[in-house]
């Protein structure tokens, strides 16, 4: 353990070295410039720093206060050796972050008491930082394995719906990549934008629970087969609801939600405006402007510049005008990602846009 003293006196400095190698694993480290002390210290991290109050160039307060300014040093223990016994004296070091006090001249037994009670101090504070940082990092790995679990669940449940949705497939990896973008162009959170992406190929798992007469339909709908279509986003809330894991939690309110309409005209629930939750707003419009643009059993892909003045037109009716800016402002990487994952070519009849 490093003990830094820094003291003018060429006697005292050589004192109290000669005590400090008499304690066992301790290092002394003397120094006579409190100046050069201080260089020392800016980039080196000692156990115990003992310092005089009367020094040339810059006193003990002066040192100390430039100690206490640097964080690495922040709860390194300072003792001030001074033959000041004043009361203001001690009030304004202890003020100023001094720990303790020894009194020249120097009593031997005293400071090898002192200064080995501080170094039992210091290594137990080591210790328990250093349990505490082996605890933080057990929890972060029990963390990351448990985010890895649920993002491994997201992904075996959104690839069973590809089992049953035509739909799917490559449409939730490029999807999922729009919302990111978008996410991305909306200035959040890189996390934020990382764990949409993951939850957004959850969309529509409520399909598992539609019909294949009506899932598998190569043209319109009915309006009694599109009413039971809509009970997609409430299936798929009950598949996903009541984790305690925020990742399945957010993929549940995103399956609830991607059909609502920024008037208040869409379903489930009608919501309006804000009260649509910004994961759902920004898959909306991922969603719909893939389904728009590559071909499905029941439709022919739409060009890409009709697809984005389609979803332009609806600023503000179906999708969130901020929302529909920053999906703009992303084009660029809209193409690509449109571009990166082509879908097989279809040769089926027209039919809904999307469903």
């Amino acid at each position: 353990m490093q003990v830094v003293i820094v003291d003018d006196d060429p006697s005292t400095l050589f004192i109290t070295c000669a005590v400090i190698r008499r304690i066992d694993d301790a290092e002394p480290i003397g120094m006579d410039s409190p100046l050069e002390a201080l260089d020392w210290l800016a980039v080196n991290t000692p156990d115990l720093i003992l310092i005089d109050h009367v020094m040339p160039d810059l006193d003990g307060m002066d040192v100390l206060e430039r100690i206490r300014a640097q964080r690495h040093l922040a709860d390194v223990p300072v003792v001030m050796i001074t033959a000041d016994t004043s009361v203001k004296l001690r009030v304004t070091a202890l003020e100023s972050g001094c720990t303790d006090f020894l009194t020249k001249p120097i009593i031997v037994p005293e400071l090898l008491a002192r200064a080995q009670n501080l170094l039992h101090l210091r290594l137990g504070q080591r210790m328990m930082r250093d349990q505490a940082a082996v605890l933080r990092s057990r929890v972060e790995e029990a963390t990351a394995r448990l985010r890895q679990q649920a993002q491994e669940l997201v992904a075996r449940l959104a690839r069973a719906a590809e089992y049953r949705d035509p739909e799917t497939g490559l449409h939730i990896e490029r999807m999922a990549s729009y919302s990111r973008v978008i996410a991305e162009s909306l200035g959040l959170d890189p996390d934020d934008c990382a764990r949409l992406a993951e939850v957004a190929p959850m969309h529509d798992i409520g399909k598992i629970g539609i019909p294949d007469a009506i899932l598998l339909k190569p043209g319109r709908l009915t309006d009694a087969e599109m009413q039971v279509m809509r009970e997609h986003p409430a299936i798929g809330y009950a598949v996903l609801q009541g984790s305690e894991h925020p990742l399945i939690c957010e993929a549940a309110e995103v399956a609830l939600g991607h059909h609502e309409k920024y008037d208040g005209t869409g379903y489930p629930k009608g919501l309006r405006g804000e009260e649509i939750p910004l994961a759902c707003r920004i898959v909306a419009i991922a969603d719909v402007f893939d389904a728009l643009t590559t071909a499905r059993p029941y439709k022919k892909p739409w060009p890409l510049d009709t697809a984005q003045t389609y979803i332009v037109e609806h600023s503000g009716t179906h999708f969130d005008p901020v929302c529909v800016d920053a999906f703009l402002r992303a084009w660029t990487s809209i193409l690509a990602i449109h571009d990166a994952h082509p879908d097989p070519d279809f040769t089926g009849a027209d039919g809904a846009a999307f469903r």
